[in-house]
């Protein structure tokens, strides 16, 4: 049975039943504008399930199932969540962290961390009775929202522009949406809100501007992040978590999960201090600027496309003055370094939006800001295929030689600075 109560601003604490209510409070707007979270009966939670409990469950997000909106019945999935947190030992030590951790969501269903929240608001959309689920995205949302859809026998349609890598759009595609382009990212917003508001179809992601954020329901299963690092690090959490941050959904879920386990003493430790990798800096801006809103920042091409808006949400702002996080920028160079450096010391290939949370680590590492002993979990959100391209003008090119072991002793010493020990040939009789 499903333990949700209904919805609250989390600006003016305004409550409002359980609804399609997508744009967020309708006493907050402009500059004021915010998100509604949902609430659930965490006393009703606490009578009827606990840690031991949701231990004996399968390994998927819906293991956490009290906290997530809807009954079983309506649960569409297909086995997200319980993705590997991984000790970084070696790029740890290359940045002076003793627990270094990456929580490696490429291991999902449509390889990243959008499958969490597509498989919550989906589920939600079936046990509304929505006729049509519509986004607009950039690509990892538009596949997992195409994949789930289909998943549910849902028709589909996906709003995107022609900037996008082509990865990512052959993905969508790939699941049988109806897949559109239009001429601007800000034209794919005002498609989505036309078919919500005059058709009723029901939406996964942001699309009003200023933004702030998802389908409430669909954070909820960004929450089953938290909620699993707490039980993968024997319950207990992290000191440190940082994300990748548009509009902050996968920010401000993870936080709120962190806090139930707390709060209902399923898992012990501080409450984590939650970091905000950003591209173009708006959360930034507005916390050296003391504002209690954000505001739109410059912006430009980032090989981080996934999270290169040049706005966020209130609902990430405040993730970050409620856990006393910060929130910090890297460049492009910063980002492509480390995605070179978590392949070769880890061998994990993450996207370019993933990896910023690993650059802002380093600064804030060498700045101090993060202890060396702190344990530090960084949100990886999808596998460096969703956008190869970007990856290519990194790498050197690839020598060519003859098929000589004294043309590969060259190479391997002139293009990779590499000089291997010769062996003499085996011969008969000695072996």
């Amino acid at each position: 049975m499903s333990y949700l109560l209904g919805l609250t601003c989390l600006r003016c604490n305004t409550e409002y039943p359980v609804r399609r209510m997508f744009q967020g409070c309708p006493r907050c707007s402009g500059d004021q504008c915010s998100n509604l979270t949902t609430g659930y009966d965490y006393g009703r939670i606490a009578a009827t399930t606990s840690r031991d409990t949701i231990t004996t469950r399968p390994h998927t997000m819906w293991r956490y199932r009290e906290f997530l909106p809807v009954d079983p019945e309506h649960i569409v999935s297909i086995h997200e969540g319980w993705t590997p947190l991984i000790h970084c030992q070696r790029l740890g030590a290359q940045l002076g962290l003793k627990h270094l951790y990456v929580k490696e969501e490429s291991r999902n269903a449509t390889w990243s961390f959008k499958d969490r929240m597509a498989s919550s608001a989906v589920s939600m959309a079936v046990a509304m009775g929505a006729e049509v689920i519509v986004t607009s995205s950039s690509g990892n949302g538009g596949a997992a929202t195409a994949a789930y859809a289909a998943k549910a026998g849902l028709p589909c349609v996906i709003f995107t522009t022609t900037q996008f890598p082509g990865a990512m759009r052959t993905q969508m595609q790939v699941y049988g949406p109806m897949l559109f382009t239009t001429p601007t990212a800000r034209d794919r917003w005002e498609m989505t809100a036309r078919c919500v508001n005059d058709l009723g179809w029901y939406p996964i992601q942001n699309f009003v501007e200023p933004p702030v954020g998802a389908n409430p329901y669909g954070i909820d299963g960004y929450k089953t992040i938290g909620h699993e690092v707490c039980e993968q690090l024997g319950w207990r959490t992290p000191d440190v978590f940082i994300v990748p941050v548009a509009s902050g959904d996968a920010f401000v879920g993870p936080w709120i999960g962190f806090n139930e386990l707390l709060n209902l003493g399923w898992a012990t430790g501080p409450k984590p201090r939650m970091i905000a990798a950003e591209v173009f800096g708006p959360l930034k801006q507005a916390l050296a600027s003391g504002w209690d809103h954000v505001e739109k920042v410059a912006g430009g091409r980032t090989v981080s496309v996934s999270v290169g808006g040049t706005n966020s949400a209130y609902q990430a702002l405040k993730t970050v003055w409620d856990s006393q996080g910060l929130a910090e920028t890297a460049t492009d160079d910063e980002v492509m370094a480390m995605q070179m450096a978590l392949a070769r010391a880890e061998g994990i290939y993450a996207e370019a939006s993933s990896v910023l949370t690993l650059a802002v680590v380093k600064k804030l590492r060498e700045r101090g800001e993060v202890g060396a002993d702190d344990t530090v979990v960084a949100l990886l959100t999808g596998s460096g295929l969703k956008d190869p391209e970007v990856s290519v003008d990194y790498l050197p090119s690839i020598p060519a030689i003859t098929p000589t072991l004294e043309d590969l002793e060259r190479g391997l010493w002139e293009h990779y600075g590499y000089r291997p020990r010769r062996f003499a040939a085996r011969t008969e009789g000695n072996e």
